[in-house]
């Protein structure tokens, strides 16, 4: 969940750190800090807060040093305070250490670091990590002092040092460190989280993500679990834990840093519900041959998957957290609707503790956008390990669904379907959203038509709608946004909000809830609408506003029913309702109007007005949209 960055080169490594960190700040924002190389000790500066608190700090502060590494952080282990704020420092301050995860060990490590003298300034895990890299230094030097002829294979002994530490060391980690006795390496050491080094012109980068990168170099190399590498001066080296050299090549980014600016919006998230229909019309022209005919192929869809994957499937179970649980379930209802595939929608964190029982022939999905949720990594994880010596049919099959295609998940399955959203930097997702679920509607309809179970002038049909889709979306931004803003004045000081749907369009209200909840920091619910007399009703009143989503199709007249037991109960009704509808103005006290579609089609339409008035609703509120508190964008941590 935190961020690091890392800089070794030419140029003045604190502004590169503190730019590098800006574009990380989505990954935690509880407090920040830097260190450099100066001398023969580590400098350190840190601040509790956002990043702008550390920026301040260093204002006017002087500092040449040309190797540093730099940190912000999502608290985990201790309260979100200076003396728990990263780098974390050994007691001569000539070591220092930024680190993404958790030691899981960390309280035997620190028990015998204290019988040994070592004293902890901070609650949290990382400080074992910089004190036990110098334990292993005092005794590899003193071990060179006493032998002077003994030979050592490692390339310094400070990365000895870290090799030797992070053999002690249990958990998910991704580390970088640096030591005042060795000013020209860093050591970045990776284990379950991400880390990436990226190549300048006689410079070297390391970050948790590449955005911190791109402005420099496009350049990048991933790091990949049990791997340490070395950045000097004169290049990268990288080994495995065991002390293996290995060869490997970088790669270049297809994308620029042009594509994590504003562009004259206020906040990112308003950007990236903006950027949705460009969005889909690339998942539309990646995932949907315009030229195929039943002669040519199978499917009209182009996913790029084996066909061993997908051949024979019976049963399709994904594992998800968050934004990404709600877009699976809406394609549980895609599979089994339009393939007739029994499908099961785990949370990941649950299923690893309580895996469903494995049946034959079974897909298993991993969503993530950022491909790096630990908790769908281990769950993947652990449905490879129980499934490895199973029968032929009971043998894992694997699909990832991401935004990051060059991620864990990647590493971790042979197959992936790309979201092709484009890097969002908004804490809440929106267009990621809507990427997940068009990569459920290929799947889905790719299934159907392989199955036999979804006639193709039916796929062509839906195929077609979908293709009307950011036509849609586009209409509901300029027709409907200022209403929004104007409707979001009125919640202010709301308190409870309750989103209603049914069908395909359940999920949603779930997402139009989790939105509101990130950003705005409003209790909210998400319920089936059926389901609201058995219960929730019991918390209705003239102060808790009701919005359901009520779209043309076979609970249509459910839903507005349902609607109308809530405004009984003197709660204000917002209606998610198809532009055509002539008689949304008498049920509901306000109308969020989008154009009309096919109800398998409507859960992206429906959820961009949710999407605009979870943003208004935060911005009027004064609240910090783009980074709510508590929260981060990647969750690499369980």
């Amino acid at each position: 969940m935190c961020g690091i960055v890392g800089y070794i080169g030419m140029q003045a490594a604190s502004d590169i750190l503190l730019a590098g960190l800006q574009k990380l700040e989505y990954r935690g924002y509880d407090s920040a800090g830097i260190a450099t190389v100066s001398g023969d000790r580590v400098r350190c500066v840190r601040a509790k807060g956002k990043l702008e608190n550390l920026r301040q700090k260093l204002h006017g502060q002087d500092d040449p040093a040309t190797i540093g590494i730099g940190h912000t952080r999502w608290a985990t282990h201790g309260k979100p305070e200076e003396r728990n704020a990263h780098p974390h420092l050994d007691r001569d301050a000539h070591v220092a250490v930024v680190q993404n995860g958790i030691v899981e060990n960390y309280r035997e490590l620190r028990e015998e670091l204290t019988a040994k003298g070592y004293e902890f300034l901070s609650d949290t895990d990382t400080e074992t990590i910089p004190h036990l890299i110098s334990d292993c230094l005092k005794s590899l030097k003193l071990e060179s002092l006493q032998d002077k002829h003994a030979e050592h294979n490692e390339p310094s002994l400070f990365f000895a040092a870290v090799r030797q530490a992070v053999s002690r060391l249990e958990g998910a980690f991704a580390i970088a460190a640096i030591c005042a006795d060795f000013p020209n390496e860093m050591i970045v050491v990776r284990q379950q989280a991400p880390l990436v080094i990226g190549f300048g012109q006689g410079e070297l980068f390391c970050a948790s993500d590449t955005p911190a990168i791109v402005p420099h170099t496009r350049a990048v190399l991933n790091l990949e679990n049990g791997e340490i590498g070395r950045l000097t001066p004169l290049g990268v080296e990288i080994y495995t834990f065991s002390g293996h050299r290995l060869a490997k090549m970088p790669r270049l980014l297809d994308w620029n840093p042009v594509a994590v600016e504003k562009h004259g919006f206020r906040h990112f998230m308003l950007k990236e519900i903006h950027e949705q229909p460009g969005v889909i019309r690339d998942c539309l022209a990646a995932y949907f041959d315009s030229h195929w005919t039943p002669e040519t192929r199978v499917s009209p869809v182009t996913l790029g998957l084996e066909d061993a994957l997908l051949e024979g499937v019976e049963s399709v179970q994904v594992l998800a957290c968050g934004t990404s649980w709600h877009a699976s379930l809406v394609g549980k209802y895609l599979l089994e609707q339009l393939a007739e595939l029994p499908t099961q929608v785990q949370y990941a964190s649950e299923f690893r503790y309580s895996p469903a029982p494995m049946r034959s022939n079974t897909l298993t999905i991993g969503v993530t956008q950022s491909g790096e949720t630990a908790d769908t990594l281990a769950a993947l994880d652990m449905e490879r390990e129980r499934r490895a010596e199973a029968t032929v049919a009971d043998r894992a099959r694997l699909l990832g669904i991401t935004n990051r295609p060059e991620s864990s998940l990647g590493q971790l399955v042979p197959n992936i379907i790309d979201t092709h959203a484009g890097i969002e930097i908004g804490v809440a997702a929106t267009k990621t959203f809507v990427a997940q679920v068009m990569a459920f509607y290929a799947l889905a309809i790719d299934l159907g038509v392989r199955r036999g179970k979804l006639d193709v002038d039916r796929a062509m049909a839906l195929i077609d709608g979908l293709r009307q889709v950011p036509n849609a979306i586009e209409t509901i931004l300029s027709s409907q946004e200022d209403r929004i803003e104007e409707l979001a004045h009125d919640f202010s000081e709301t308190s409870d909000f309750i989103f209603l749907g049914r069908g395909i369009n359940f999920p949603i209200a779930l997402e139009g809830a989790l939105k509101l909840k990130e950003i705005s920091y409003i209790h909210a619910e998400g319920y089936p609408a059926g389901e609201m007399k058995h219960g929730p009703i019991a918390l209705l009143d003239a102060r808790v506003p009701v919005v359901a989503i009520a779209m043309p199709g076979s609970v249509y007249d459910k839903v507005l029913s349902n609607a109308q037991e809530a405004k009984a109960r003197d709660a204000r009704l917002i209606g998610v309702v198809p532009d055509n509808d002539p008689n949304a103005s008498e049920l509901f006290d306000d109308v969020l109007a989008v154009p009309a579609i096919d109800e398998v089609l409507s859960p992206i339409v429906a959820s961009i007005p949710l999407q605009l008035l979870s943003y208004y609703i935060a911005a009027r509120r004064g609240l910090d949209v783009d980074q709510p508190r508590n929260l981060a964008k990647s969750v690499t941590v369980e």
